[in-house]
């Protein structure tokens, strides 16, 4: 998993609440185990006609946010099923960091296992970054994990909390297989003296 530390870029204004995670990637895309490939069709339903032609008014669609690494979004973001396919799709369009006043909670913790930051700011937080990120591509977003803190294009600086180990996991790119493998040379030895006093075993 690539390590999470700092980044600057445009985010995308989502003004939208209770965006569940079929809005996210529909049902129909859930067939496949791949991590990669989803993000073509990251808010399917939204981003496109039924022919299958971008809808030119959708956030994602505007050129100043094909490139968007940042999403500020409405309350209780990616709420519904549990489905990983969710922050896969995100990740794999290349969304970095998430900010909202709140998460479902498998949700919120599935964009950690997948390299991504849920931020929970206060609604007027939400709000100032919301106005900025409708400025385009004129307005970068910093987004610092190491000091919890999201500043505005004009310099507005917001303090966010983050739970000490995902924080932890982030920074050094650690998903779950990364930590077990911190503890290979424990691991090995385990089964080493296992197979001595078990050779049966």
């Amino acid at each position: 998993m690539e390590k999470f530390s700092k980044i600057s870029g445009v985010a995308a204004p989502l003004p939208l609440v209770n965006i569940d995670t079929d809005m996210i990637i529909p049902k129909q895309f859930l067939k496949t185990i791949k991590r990669s490939g989803l993000g073509v069709n990251l808010f399917d339903e939204m981003r496109y006609d039924r022919q299958g032609n971008e809808i030119e008014g959708f956030v994602l669609n505007k050129p100043a946010y094909r490139q968007a690494q940042i999403l500020v979004a409405g309350d209780n973001f990616g709420c519904g099923s549990s489905r990983e396919h969710a922050p896969w799709a995100l990740a794999d369009f290349g969304i970095k960091a998430i900010i909202s006043t709140s998460y479902a909670d498998i949700f919120y913790n599935n964009c950690f296992k997948n390299g991504m930051l849920p931020i929970v700011l206060p609604q007027e937080a939400v709000d100032v970054l919301m106005k900025d990120a409708e400025k385009g591509s004129n307005a970068r977003i910093e987004v610092d994990l190491e000091s919890q803190t999201v500043t505005s294009s004009d310099g507005q600086s917001f303090t966010f909390e983050v739970d000490a180990f995902k924080k932890h996991c982030l920074l050094n790119g650690l998903d779950d297989i990364g930590l077990t493998m911190e503890k290979v040379k424990s691991i090995d030895a385990f089964e080493a003296k296992a197979a001595m006093e078990r050779p049966w075993v």
